[in-house]
C-alpha cells in the first residue's frame, strides 16, 4: 500500500514524462515532496501558472510529446484557463493536474476552492476530480490517452489532497478500454474513392492544408501528394510547413490576411480538397461566400468538425497521414495545367511585401530569421507581430511555427519559446512579439534566466496594440481608443499627436532594453535595417539566458492584404 503521491510519480515515469512545468502551494504540497527527489523528472518553476501552461504547450508542440502541468488550487488552477482554452484551440495535448481541497471539504467554500473541473469543462477535452483513491492509477492513465490520441487536447485532472495521501494499490495500468471513447483509427476507403473521383474530375483543384497535416507529421506525405498530382496548395495560419514554403505549387495562406494568390484561388477552385481544418471565421470570411464555386472535400481526425463552419459534399473522418498515405498510390498527375500556370500568375504577380514603408520593417527582420537560421523554432504572440510572422516566416525542415491560431491569446510568444527551448536545447529558438503583448509573461526573462535558456526575444515595438489600432484607422476614423502604449494620463482624452500633426509623445514604458538588463539577460535596441545582423550576432553569443531584440518599426505599418469584418475573401483591401 502506497501514497497517491507514490502512484502519482509512477504515473508520470509510465508515461514517459520527463519535464513537468509545475508551480507550488497548499493543496499540492504533498506532490511536490513526492517529487522532491526524482531526478529523471525535471521540474520546471515559471514565474506564473499562465505563463507555465504556455511552457508546457510550447513543449508539446515542438516534440508532439505530451505537455504536463502540476499546480495548486483555487488560483492557481484558475490562472491555467487560458491555457486551456489555448491549447483546446488548436489540437495540444496537455495533462493538467491541479491540487484540490479534501473531498469533505468540496462545496463549503473552503480556502482556495474552486470547482476547476466546472470551470474548465466546455474549453477542455476531458476534466474529472479523482474521487476515490482506488481510481487514482486508471484515471491518469486515461487522461493521457485521452490527449494524445484522436484529436489531441488538453485534459485536467483535479486531485483532493485526501486522495493525495490516501493509501491504495501502486499498480499502474498498462492498457485503457473506455466505451465511450473510441478515436478512430482507420480511413474510409468507399469515401476516398468518392473524394478521388472528384478530385480526377475536377478542373481547378485545391488542396488546402489545416494545422492537422502539421499535428500528424503528415508534412512529407503531403509533399509527395502536391508533387504527383500538380496541385496547389494553400494553408491556414495553423496549416503553414504543411509542405516547404519554397516549394513552387505553395501559394500561401488563406483567410482574413492571406494572399491574394491564395484567396483567388479558394474563390476560384472547383474542388477544394481540405485536410485538418476547422474552417473558422478568420480563413473563410464570410461563410456563404466561401469557395462558392467548389464541392468541398473535408478529411479530418474530429467528426464534430466537419460541417461544423461550412457544409462539405463528401466528408471523411481520419488522421491527416494515415488518409493522405492511402490516397498516394491512388492519384494521378492533373492533366489540364492551364489552372496551375493561373494561380502561379496570380502568385508572381500579387506577391505580399511591405515595400510602400521606408526603413525598419517586420518583413526586412524576418527574412533576415529566414535566410540566416537554420530550421529555427518561431513562437509569437498575438496581433500584428502574428500576422506578419505567418506572411513572411518560412518553416523549412524541422523548423516550426507555434503561435496561438483559435483562441488568439496575447503573452502566449515567451513561455512557448521557453518551452520549446526546454525541449530543443541544441535548436534555435526565436520569440517574436508586439510591444503590448510581450509585457503579460514579460516576467519569465526570470525563467529563462534560471534554466540558462538562449531564447532570442525580438520585440517589433510599434508603441501601439498594433492590430487593433490597425482597425481604428482604416473602420473608426482614426479614433484610437485604448490602442496608444505611450499614453499618460498627462495626455488628456485627445491624442496630441493626431491633433496637431506633431510629435509630442511621453517616453515609452519600460525601456525594454534596461528591463532585460534587470533580470541579467542582455538587451538591444534596433533603428535601422542595418543593424538588424549586430542585433543577432549579439544575442547569439549570450548562451546562457535571454535577449531581448528591440525593433522600433513605424507606428502606421499595417499588415495588408486584409479582409473586412463579413465580407468574403473576394472583398480583400491590398493597401
Amino acid at each position: 500500500m502506497v501514497k497517491g503521491t507514490e502512484l502519482f510519480v509512477k504515473a508520470l515515469r509510465e508515461e514517459g514524462v520527463d519535464t513537468l512545468f509545475a508551480y507550488p502551494g497548499g493543496q499540492a504540497i504533498d506532490l511536490f515532496d513526492a517529487l522532491y527527489e526524482q531526478e529523471d523528472i525535471e521540474m520546471i518553476i515559471p514565474r506564473h501558472e499562465q505563463a507555465l501552461i504556455h511552457a508546457a504547450d510550447g513543449y508539446a508542440r515542438s516534440t508532439g510529446k505530451t505537455g504536463v502541468c502540476l499546480v495548486t488550487s483555487g488560483p492557481g488552477a484558475s490562472n491555467l484557463v487560458t491555457g486551456i482554452a489555448t491549447a483546446n484551440y488548436d489540437s495540444v495535448p496537455l495533462v493538467c493536474f491541479t491540487g484540490q481541497v479534501p473531498l469533505g471539504l468540496l462545496g463549503n467554500d473552503a480556502f482556495q476552492e474552486v470547482d476547476i473541473v466546472g470551470i474548465t469543462n466546455s474549453i477542455c477535452k476531458y476534466s474529472v476530480t479523482v474521487r476515490k483513491r482506488e481510481d487514482l492509477g486508471r484515471i491518469i492513465k486515461e487522461a493521457f490517452y485521452i490527449a494524445r490520441t484522436g484529436r489531441p487536447g488538453p485534459v485536467v485532472v483535479d486531485l483532493p489532497k485526501d486522495i493525495q495521501n490516501g493509501l491504495g494499490s501502486y499498480d499502474y495500468p498498462k492498457e485503457v478500454s473506455m466505451r465511450g471513447y473510441k478515436p478512430s483509427e482507420g480511413v474510409h476507403a468507399g469515401q476516398l474513392k468518392k473524394a478521388l473521383a472528384e478530385l480526377k474530375k475536377a478542373k481547378k483543384p485545391l488542396f488546402l492544408a489545416g494545422g492537422g497535416v502539421n499535428i500528424s507529421g503528415a508534412n512529407e506525405s503531403m509533399t509527395s501528394l502536391v508533387d504527383i498530382t500538380g496541385i496547389p496548395v494553400v494553408t491556414t495560419i495553423m496549416g503553414k510547413g504543411a509542405i516547404p514554403c519554397g516549394h513552387r505549387l505553395y501559394i500561401g495562406n488563406i483567410g482574413i490576411h492571406g494572399g491574394y494568390a491564395a484567396n483567388r484561388a479558394v474563390n476560384e477552385c472547383d474542388v477544394l480538397f481540405s485536410i485538418g481544418t476547422r474552417f473558422n471565421d478568420r480563413i473563410t470570411g464570410k461563410i456563404s461566400e466561401f469557395a462558392p464555386n467548389a464541392k468541398i472535400i473535408h478529411i479530418d481526425i474530429d467528426p464534430a468538425s466537419i460541417s461544423k463552419n461550412v457544409v462539405v459534399d463528401i466528408p471523411i473522418v481520419a488522421d491527416a497521414k494515415l488518409a493522405i498515405n492511402a490516397m498516394l498510390d491512388k492519384v494521378g498527375h492533373v492533366k489540364d495545367n492551364r489552372w496551375i500556370e493561373q494561380v502561379l500568375e496570380w502568385k508572381e504577380t500579387h506577391p505580399i511585401n511591405m515595400n510602400k514603408y521606408d526603413g525598419l520593417t517586420p518583413e526586412k527582420i524576418i527574412r533576415y530569421i529566414n535566410d540566416n537560421f537554420d530550421a529555427p523554432i518561431v513562437a509569437t504572440d498575438v496581433g500584428q507581430n502574428q500576422l506578419w510572422v505567418t506572411q513572411y516566416f518560412e518553416p523549412q525542415g524541422n523548423g516550426k511555427l507555434l503561435t496561438s491560431g483559435g483562441l488568439g491569446t496575447m503573452g502566449y510568444g515567451l513561455p512557448a519559446a521557453i518551452g520549446a527551448k526546454i525541449a530543443n536545447p541544441s535548436k534555435t529558438v526565436i520569440a517574436i512579439s508586439g510591444d503590448g503583448g510581450i509585457q503579460m509573461n514579460i516576467q519569465e526573462l526570470a525563467t529563462a534566466m534560471i534554466y540558462g535558456l538562449q531564447v532570442i526575444i525580438v520585440v517589433l515595438n510599434n508603441g501601439y496594440l498594433g492590430n487593433v489600432r490597425q482597425w481604428q484607422e482604416i473602420f473608426y476614423n482614426k479614433r484610437y481608443s485604448g490602442t496608444c502604449l505611450r499614453y499618460r494620463k498627462s495626455c488628456g482624452k485627445s491624442c496630441k499627436k493626431l491633433k496637431e500633426g506633431k510629435a509630442q509623445c511621453p517616453a515609452y514604458i519600460p525601456d525594454f532594453v534596461k528591463l532585460a538588463e534587470s533580470y541579467e539577460a542582455h538587451g538591444i535596441r534596433v533603428f535601422k535595417e542595418e543593424d538588424i545582423k549586430k542585433a543577432f550576432d549579439y544575442a547569439l553569443e549570450f548562451k546562457d539566458g535571454p535577449t531581448i531584440i528591440e525593433c522600433i518599426i513605424d507606428s502606421d505599418a499595417n499588415v495588408f492584404p486584409m479582409i473586412p469584418a463579413g465580407k468574403g475573401l473576394a472583398d480583400m483591401i491590398m493597401s
